[in-house]
């Protein structure tokens, strides 16, 4: 009885069943993280799902690797495309996020 794991969705991959994209677990694996670190980030995820996204990937490296080249180039140029965020409200956010983390 075989699962599907991983659907294309609009030009890209999702974890099936979820709106969880797959480069979402791709990269942190890649990265080092352990599935169990990462059902831990997806609560929605099961382990199950986590490792058929890990094994989809892996079946088919060079194509989603293609595809995450492709999507960080994207990503890329939408970012250059934004205007900087202000000096006063970059250090607004800095502040709150010092506050946050001191707080954890």
């Amino acid at each position: 009885m075989a699962r599907e794991y991983v659907e294309e969705t609009n030009g890209g991959y999702a974890i099936a069943g979820s709106r969880v994209s797959l480069e979402s677990i791709v990269i942190p694996f890649l990265d080092g993280a352990s599935p169990e670190t990462l059902v831990d980030e997806f609560p929605t995820l099961s382990l199950e799902q986590v490792y058929g996204a890990i094994t989809f990937y892996l079946a088919y490296r060079a194509e989603v690797d293609a595809y995450l080249k492709e999507t960080e180039g994207l990503w890329e140029e939408a970012r250059k495309s934004q205007p900087p965020i202000p000096a006063a409200l970059r250090e607004r956010l800095e502040r709150a996020r010092r506050e946050l983390t001191s707080h954890a």
